[in-house]
């Protein structure tokens, strides 16, 4: 059955806690938190004007991307909040410590027809995405997107064809895209000699939720954000693969067996088996009734990396990873020769702070540059999707193997 489309410096040191441990530091300039420090500037240069961000919805994890906004300093500014009413907006401002000046609206509409905005962060129900995404990209909006961005790859596609037309930046709120540590896993999968060629991709991402958000949260309701478990957390673990093996497409997925849904038919937990033409094989699971785990292991002809907490870090400037390279067992097989590597790659920002930075770097490019938007974060979107695609198409016919078509 086939499915349609819906330079940083590493340093080298041993902590004192962990003698067997290599750690990456990853010089990133400090941010501040409420106090507005001038921008940088040569002598006799004009400073950059910051990215005029507009927040469209008010929900829990607007909190942690307003903090973030904060974070990186004055290269943003956090111009208005938008609610379906003014009562909201401004109670979420003063929640989280937003600037006096920031504009407070009362509608998306308003936020939208706010000449003083260069961005958008967009985090309201999936369900809820293709309207206003559409609308903020038509309006020259630059657009950050929550994930899942979309219910399937055909509500999607407007919305990336609208950010093409009107020339904006694009980008979806997959966070630890943006951590530094990913970017030295990175190095190390492609290092033929550390890892070799990559053949089996393994991702869990689950956490035990309570009864409250079993029965209320809009990641369990239908007419919310219908994709459930998958798209929430089967996400990362899909976009874990993808990356791991740079984005090729598995040729088909078959979903696993017995996935979980509530009352309303809204998965609570599922996974799927990926294929791909020259035998690599990928699996992932992602749950809403399980502990908390965010595991992801790639395994090569040479070596492995494992990370147990990919999503978000056990603390947000440490990101721990392990490393086998060229493993064997020891003499009468009692153990392992080498031992893993234990590896920490620092950071002074947290990554959904770098991730705005970085989407505020494209779109300082493009709005006092002249340069043009990046297509590969709307591609790596779009794959992503895709992948999803399929697996809700398996789950939904069976757990039959379905192709995965781009």
């Amino acid at each position: 059955m086939a499915v349609a489309d819906c330079g940083a410096a590493f340093l080298f040191n041993h902590p004192e806690k962990s003698p067997n441990a290599r750690r990456f530091s990853i010089h990133v300039p400090a941010g501040r938190s409420r106090l507005h420090i001038p921008l940088a500037m040569s002598s006799g240069a004009a400073p950059e004007e910051p990215v005029r961000f507009g927040i469209m919805g008010c929900g829990s994890i607007a909190r942690k991307l307003s903090r973030a906004m904060l974070l990186v300093g004055p290269a943003v500014d956090v111009a208005a909040v938008a609610s379906r009413s003014g009562d909201k907006a401004r109670l979420f401002a003063a929640d989280n410590g937003l600037p006096a000046g920031t504009r407070l609206h009362g509608s998306y509409e308003a936020l939208l027809d706010d000449p003083d905005i260069d961005a958008i962060y967009l985090p309201l129900p999936t369900s809820l995405h293709l309207k206003w995404a559409t609308a903020a990209a038509e309006r020259g909006k630059h657009l950050l997107l929550e994930k899942p961005t979309a219910l399937c790859a055909a509500e999607l596609d407007p919305i990336l064809a609208a950010c093409e037309a009107s020339g904006v930046q694009f980008m979806d709120s997959t966070m630890w895209m943006h951590n530094p540590r990913t970017a030295k896993m990175r190095q190390l999968i492609a290092d033929q000699g550390a890892i070799g060629d990559v053949r089996v991709i393994n991702s869990i991402v689950s956490f035990r939720a309570n009864e409250d958000f079993l029965q209320n949260d809009i990641r369990v309701k239908p007419d919310l954000d219908a994709l459930g478990a998958l798209g929430d957390i089967g996400w990362y673990c899909i976009r874990a693969i993808l990356w791991a093996v740079d984005y090729e497409l598995p040729k088909n997925v078959i979903a696993l067996r017995h996935p979980v849904k509530n009352q309303a038919g809204v998965l609570l937990s599922c996974g799927a088996s990926l294929y791909w033409a020259d035998g690599k094989v990928a699996t992932f699971h992602c749950s809403f009734l399980t502990n908390l785990t965010m595991d992801v292991t790639v395994v090569g002809t040479n070596g492995t990396i494992h990370v147990t907490d990919l999503v978000i870090p056990y603390d947000e400037k440490y990101g721990p990873f392990s490393l086998d390279s060229k493993t064997n067992f020891t003499e009468l097989t009692t153990g392992w020769d080498p031992h893993p590597s234990k590896n920490v790659v620092t950071t002074d920002l947290p990554q959904e702070a770098l991730m705005v930075q970085e989407f505020c770097r494209l779109v300082r490019n493009m709005r006092d540059a002249g340069g043009k938007p990046e297509g590969k974060w709307p591609a790596i979107t779009r794959k992503t999707q895709i992948v999803v695609d399929a697996v809700k198409t398996s789950i939904d016919n069976g757990c039959e193997s379905v192709d995965v078509v781009s």
